[in-house]
């Protein structure tokens, strides 16, 4: 019994070499590259069969460029994705990238996003590779302002005195990062520019290590309503002029919103930054079209959902009528709000 046993996988073995050998390439298949082959009869391979359920999950997803993981965009990106979530009739996945100007980079050229939120002025990196970028995408939603903070030691007193002194604009990848620089450019303003965690950055300040700290976010910034600064610590304003007018809006800091470091009644002037959520402007007629359409119906019709409880409170402020510095507004969108009543578009 044991004997037999073990012979089976001689037996298995020895009827298995005629198969391995007629899939081995004969001497004459081994011809030399210069040798012209017969010509091949060409059969034409069935694509393979996707399933039913496999085409509907794909039907109508809609890939979202939200940023990076700590910061707000990709948070209103997961907050996005909740509420107009609708089963196989639309599915959007966010996705976590290097900040907004690669939001833009991924809206552009990554296959399976159609939507990203971006910061507008991201724009200015493209207008030289892709001048007609302005055509290629379209403005769905103008999200929220974020506000230029210019943080000062006390001996400085203007913007000129930044000049050739150090300049904080967070780490890589962040809005201050990239629109900061681009700001003071415009501005004329050359300076030994820094790019390393804020907190870090602030600590260095109160040493005199470094000059300022810009930030671009939505104000307030906690690190100024709980930080404690010594007297002569403050903002510096920054005049909205036709330089800004292309991507950004004019704003204002004032003591609502650092009552440690305005004074009751006074502003401070300073610029922001628009946060969109934009989309690809994908021919009509077309899926990645309609698909980009759908996703625009389900999340105007649903904007009163993320106003309410559990949702971060900058989309109480939405306001699905404003406009995007630069861009035109993405036609479904257009057509959404054109189709509603004229006093509920007064009251956006």
């Amino acid at each position: 019994m044991k004997r037999s046993i073990g012979l089976r996988p001689l037996l298995l073995l020895a009827a298995l070499v005629p198969l391995l050998l007629a899939f081995q390439p004969s001497p004459a298949d081994a011809r030399p590259q210069h040798v012209q082959p017969h010509k091949a009869r060409l059969i034409r391979a069935e694509p393979p069969r996707i399933k039913p359920e496999i085409q509907a999950m794909n039907a109508w997803t809609v890939g979202l460029a939200g940023g990076l993981l700590e910061g707000a965009p990709i948070r209103l990106a997961a907050e996005i994705a909740r509420v107009v979530d609708d089963g196989d009739n639309l599915h959007v996945l966010p996705v976590v990238t290097r900040g907004a100007t690669e939001n833009l980079n991924s809206l552009l050229y990554l296959r399976g996003i159609d939507a990203a939120i971006i910061n507008s002025d991201a724009l200015e990196e493209y207008k030289s590779q892709v001048p007609d970028i302005q055509q290629r995408i379209a403005y769905v939603l103008n999200l929220f302002p974020s506000e230029l903070h210019i943080f000062v030691r006390p001996e400085i007193q203007s913007l000129g005195d930044l000049a050739g002194k150090k300049v904080n604009f967070n780490s890589q990848g962040t809005a201050a990062a990239y629109s900061g620089p681009l700001i003071f450019s415009r501005l004329g303003i050359d300076i030994e520019k820094t790019f390393i965690p804020h907190q870090i950055a602030l600590e260095q300040m109160r040493k005199g290590e470094m000059a300022a700290v810009v930030f671009i976010t939505s104000k307030p910034v906690d690190a100024f309503v709980k930080g404690r600064f010594e007297p002569g610590f403050k903002f510096l304003p920054v005049p909205y002029e036709s330089k800004f007018e292309d991507y950004y809006l004019p704003a204002a800091l004032d003591a609502a919103d650092y009552p440690n470091l305005i004074k009751q009644g006074d502003r401070v002037a300073t610029i922001a930054v628009p946060t969109a959520l934009v989309a690809f402007n994908w021919p009509a007629n077309t899926n990645r079209f309609d698909r980009v359409a759908r996703f625009v119906d389900h999340l105007f019709s649903r904007i009163d959902k993320l106003q309410g409880p559990g949702f971060d409170a900058k989309w109480k402020s939405i306001n699905l009528g404003a406009t995007v510095p630069g861009l035109t507004r993405f036609p479904a969108a257009q057509a959404w709000i054109d189709r509603q009543p004229r006093t509920t578009q007064a009251s956006q």
